[in-house]
């Protein structure tokens, strides 16, 4: 069995975590907070130089307050602005209820670290006098918790609604793409449609039959015009629907059939099995008339004795399932490009169903089927 899978990139990998583009907007914001928390240290450790510069002048209680509080936003800013951004960004959207307790623990851990590290760090330097580590951690842990859980969450919320917004913007942005992308793939389709129907060939050989109908079946030729006429017709107006019920489809592979029954006359056999109750199943227009098309191009017509043809649907699981049966020598999908009717028509499902939309081709009983299956 030769199969093709219609799966898109997902924009996420097997651990939850997103992929680009997804992800650029995640390492845009970290490499974004992180440099402000690297300016805040810049600016901490400034004030920190300037200090240990004048070591011999007293300083006053309000500036050691001012120098004491930059050291304290030094050690916990930066730890806290990375923490937070990547943690928010992370399981949002996996416990949408429960992020901002995630959140308050995760800043209560990096403020205790950094309370920790700004203690040491003041008391290394001399401004709190040695031995009032544990005093200075007590004194300080309450109020840089507070502030810190505070500024933390306000900031978190801010840029996780904002990380949202930019991410909204970009889904919307992704499926633009695609829906020109699916319309792009749709005009090809008529367009291939068009160019075959439209052929010196086929419409010479078309309007021969006619003529030689004319005098001895003219209601069988003023039929095979008909036909022709909704043929051309559907072809033109197939890149503006999205999906077709299937009843439409299924009178347009009929007419076409017509149509080469008229070229072919006895080599062309075909038989049209599709139950009434799938009449309303929508598919993607020229779908299964891509199908028959193809069977009557590289078996009917390549074969001195001709070919059956047949057409079939049904409903399995919630899956829909169309086959075009033809006894010729068969083929892989491996050999179609993407130029091909065929692979456009893999392109279109893709785009319409995702992995859920299959073409495969089979070989049984010496017969070539080649299946079209999607949800129902």
């Amino acid at each position: 069995m030769n199969k093709k899978s219609c799966s898109p990139k997902s924009d996420f990998s097997n651990d939850g975590t997103s992929s680009s583009p997804y992800s650029a907007l995640v390492s845009k914001a970290l490499w974004t907070t992180a440099g402000l928390a690297f300016l805040i240290v810049g600016i901490a450790l400034l004030i920190t130089v300037l200090f240990l510069a004048t070591r011999k002048i007293e300083l006053s209680q309000s500036g050691r307050e001012f120098l004491s509080s930059s050291i304290y936003a030094a050690m916990i800013a930066p730890l806290s602005a990375i923490v937070l951004t990547w943690v928010a960004h992370r399981y949002t959207d996996k416990y949408p209820r429960g992020v901002f307790v995630i959140l308050a623990i995760a800043q209560t851990g990096v403020a205790t670290t950094g309370c920790l590290l700004a203690g040491a760090v003041l008391e290394i330097f001399g401004v709190t006098p040695r031995g009032r580590y544990w005093g200075e951690f007590e004194g300080s842990f309450p109020f840089a918790i507070l502030i810190s859980l505070l500024i933390g969450l306000s900031m978190s919320a801010y840029e996780t609604l904002r990380f949202k917004l930019q991410a909204a913007k970009l889904e919307l942005r992704t499926r633009q793409v695609e829906q020109e992308r699916a319309y792009k793939l749709l005009a090809e389709a008529q367009l291939s449609s068009l160019e075959s129907r439209i052929h010196p060939h086929f419409l010479f050989n078309t309007l021969n039959s006619i003529a030689s109908l004319i005098p001895s079946d003219p209601g069988r030729a003023e039929d095979t015009v008909s036909k022709l006429a909704s043929l051309l017709r559907f072809s033109l107006n197939a890149n503006q629907r999205g999906l077709v019920p299937l009843s439409q489809e299924l009178k347009i592979v009929r007419d076409y059939l017509e149509i080469e029954k008229t070229r072919f006359g006895s080599r062309l056999r075909y038989d049209i099995a599709v139950p009434g109750s799938l009449a309303s199943v929508k598919i993607p227009p020229l779908a299964l008339q891509s199908l028959v098309e193809n069977a009557v191009k590289h078996v009917v017509s390549k074969r001195t004795e001709g070919a059956m043809i047949q057409v079939t649907g049904t409903v399995e699981s919630n899956r829909i399932h169309l086959e075009v049966v033809d006894d010729g020598p068969g083929f892989t999908l491996d050999a179609i490009s993407s130029d091909h009717g065929l692979g456009n028509l893999i392109a279109r499902l893709e785009l319409l169903f995702g992995p859920a939309g299959q073409l495969e081709v089979n070989r049984r009983d010496e017969k070539t089927a080649v299946g079209l299956s999607f949800p129902a």
